[in-house]
């Protein structure tokens, strides 16, 4: 039996790095991850989607649409968030 590495996986299932299969794949992993950053962080500070929501000024259904699918929402609703958390934000942008 052949076994195969994570990354000759990922290579032979989602694409080869650098290829926009792959991308789109850890554009939406990354948006996932941080959408449950999100709760967990939300959930550490005892405040429900509404309170949340409140604290920003948007509904409670776009907290659970952000929390869900961070990927279709603005950088400016993104800070606001993470502000009314308490948290750090660090951006790292690197150009190849």
């Amino acid at each position: 039996m052949k076994t195969y590495t994570l990354n000759e996986v990922q290579d032979k299932l989602i694409g080869k790095i650098g290829t926009p299969e792959r991308d789109r794949f850890e554009y939406e992993l990354q948006m996932d991850m941080i959408g449950k950053a999100i709760r967990q962080t939300r959930h550490e500070r005892n405040l429900t989607q509404e309170e949340l929501g409140k604290l920003i000024g948007v509904q409670k259904a776009q907290i659970s649409r952000l929390e869900n699918n961070a990927g279709n929402v603005t950088m400016d609703t993104l800070l606001k968030v993470f502000t009314a958390l308490k948290a750090k934000v660090k951006l790292q942008v690197e150009f190849s």
